[in-house]
């Protein structure tokens, strides 16, 4: 979407890809090592930064408002609002899991269950790290079902579902269950073969805030999560 200048390195924007857009929402593809806001250490190299400015620029100026995120080193679908009600339509939508969020992830090791629900409460530490705890009233409930796509003797193609969107849920909960994400420094994994996270936001599913239409978006899994299984 932006170029960069000659003999530049081409901006991580130009990765941005825009499936759907109207008056009322934007639907994107983030690219991997992209964040989706600010934090106190980056400010402008967001997702969201990229996205006002591309709003503030149309004719009449539009707005953007966040109604979830991805990991910096995810890739895959997002949807934002463009006024103060979709977004309270959206954030509703997904609170009473009417929306729906499918992601593909590789996993360490080999994946015995078929399939499998892990419930547990989530916590953060001082370290900003997300953390399962028995105790309730510290932490927010986490549910996240799983199922295998694919095998090899050293990884597992996951495809997983959340009913409820905790910070790095999908991550801690696999970490926890003994088979960090490939990629995932933070949570224990040993290998990094595609410098990034192995995790992707492959299909996104809501009730258009303003129609009621039912939306079905599908970024498709990174070429790159197959061929870890060629090898």
């Amino acid at each position: 979407m932006r170029r960069g200048g000659r003999g530049r390195k081409p901006s991580v924007f130009t990765r941005v890809n825009v499936l759907f857009e109207d008056a009322t929402l934007l639907v994107v593809s983030k690219p991997a090592g992209l964040l989706t806001i600010a934090t106190a250490r980056e400010k402008e190299r967001t997702l969201y930064a990229f996205l006002y400015d591309r709003a503030k620029h149309r004719r009449p100026p539009e707005r953007i408002f966040i109604v979830h995120r991805l990991d910096r080193d995810a890739s895959g679908l997002l949807v934002f609002a463009k006024t103060p009600e979709a977004k309270r339509s959206l954030q509703e939508q997904f609170r009473k899991r009417t929306a729906g969020r499918i992601y593909k992830a590789v996993v360490e090791g080999r994946v015995s269950d078929e399939e499998r629900t892990i419930e547990s409460y989530l916590a953060e530490n001082r370290a900003h790290r997300s953390y399962s705890t028995p105790n309730r009233a510290v932490g927010k409930l986490a549910v996240t079902h799983f199922r295998v796509s694919r095998r090899s003797a050293r990884r597992t193609l996951l495809e997983v579902k959340l009913d409820t969107g905790r910070k790095h849920q999908i991550r801690v909960h696999l970490a926890e269950m003994g088979h960090p994400i490939v990629g995932d420094k933070v949570y224990g994994t040993g290998e990094n073969p595609l410098s990034r996270l192995a995790l992707h936001a492959e299909r996104l599913v809501f009730r258009h805030p303003s129609t009621g239409e039912r939306k079905e978006f599908v970024s498709p899994c990174p070429s790159s999560f197959v061929s870890m299984f060629r090898q």
